[in-house]
């Protein structure tokens, strides 16, 4: 296999924007130019590299072509910031898996510490972003799971703590009996979405068998802002609802029993200056901010 760094390159800008079309156009090729490049490559590889879906989704061996497009891209960059040419290279791009609470606290925060380093953020469950990097589209991952992808590095970076609580109105009208598994399996419990089972761990831990009625909310400010709504009661970060709690909007549930969430980092084993820089950075705000 001969691949050239514009193969590489138009296979990475095919997947990243689904079409052959959105992909020409953030190349300034034609659409004729990018199925010519993706045909050669094939033709190289011997493989179909993605499926013509909606959007375009790599094959397995175009996920393996996808990994060395990013590290191509990325130590190409680097290389030409290290030569301190004339001319200014790519920015670094570093293509990032979140969970939603760490997004929502943390993780921002401390990458705008960095300089030109340009992010391509996904929010997925901590549960799942390993997938990402599995498949060749994220470089990097925070993640609850402590055993490292092929190919990728692991550090612990600390955990989250999350309480169960609620509205004191919601307590009130839901609760007057107390925080009962009773009360547990009939009030209505707040979800971030189907990958999402931090509530029913708890549950199968005090109230075993109990199915309340729920509400999926995607989005963690939200998530929090439909518990001090009264929507329901949900497993809360202490990160993000300090305020909240302290104010008298809400309320935590039960306090003898909070869950720890581990998350750690991995990325992918690359001797890369930017991936190093941005490493550094997020260990260090999560020593701040985790437990």
């Amino acid at each position: 296999m001969d691949a050239s760094t514009d193969q590489l390159r138009t296979l990475a800008a095919v997947v990243d924007h689904g079409t052959f079309d959105r992909a020409a156009s953030a190349l300034h090729i034609t659409p004729s130019a990018v199925s010519q490049r993706m045909r050669s490559l094939e033709s190289q590889v011997g493989r179909v590299l993605v499926r013509r879906s909606k959007p375009i989704e790599p094959t397995e061996a175009g996920r393996v072509l996808l990994t060395l497009a990013r590290q191509v891209a990325l130590l190409e960059s680097e290389a030409v910031d290290a030569l301190g040419a004339d001319e200014t290279g790519p920015v670094p791009r570093i293509p990032l898996v979140v969970n939603a609470d760490s997004l929502a606290t943390w993780v921002l925060p401390a990458i705008a510490e960095l300089g030109d380093i340009a992010f391509d953020i996904v929010l997925d469950d901590q549960e799942h972003t390993l997938d990402r990097l599995r498949d060749g589209t994220a470089m990097a991952a925070i993640s609850s799971d402590r055993e490292p992808v092929q190919g990728c590095t692991v550090t612990r970076l600390g955990a989250m703590r999350y309480r169960a609580a609620a509205s004191p109105a919601f307590v009130a009208r839901r609760l007057a009996d107390g925080w009962t598994p009773e009360a547990m399996a009939e009030a209505p419990m707040l979800v971030f979405d189907r990958k999402d089972a931090l509530q029913d761990r708890y549950l199968a831990a005090h109230a075993p068998g109990a199915h309340p009625p729920r509400h999926y909310v995607p989005a963690s400010s939200e998530f929090v802002r439909a518990a001090e709504l009264g929507l329901g009661w949900g497993m809360l970060p202490d990160l993000q609802t300090a305020a909240q709690l302290a104010a008298g909007d809400l309320v935590v549930l039960d306090d003898t029993d909070p869950v720890d969430v581990p998350l750690f980092w991995h990325q992918w084993s690359l001797q890369s200056s930017t991936l190093a820089a941005v490493a550094s950075t997020l260990a260090a705000a999560a020593a701040r901010a985790l437990r």
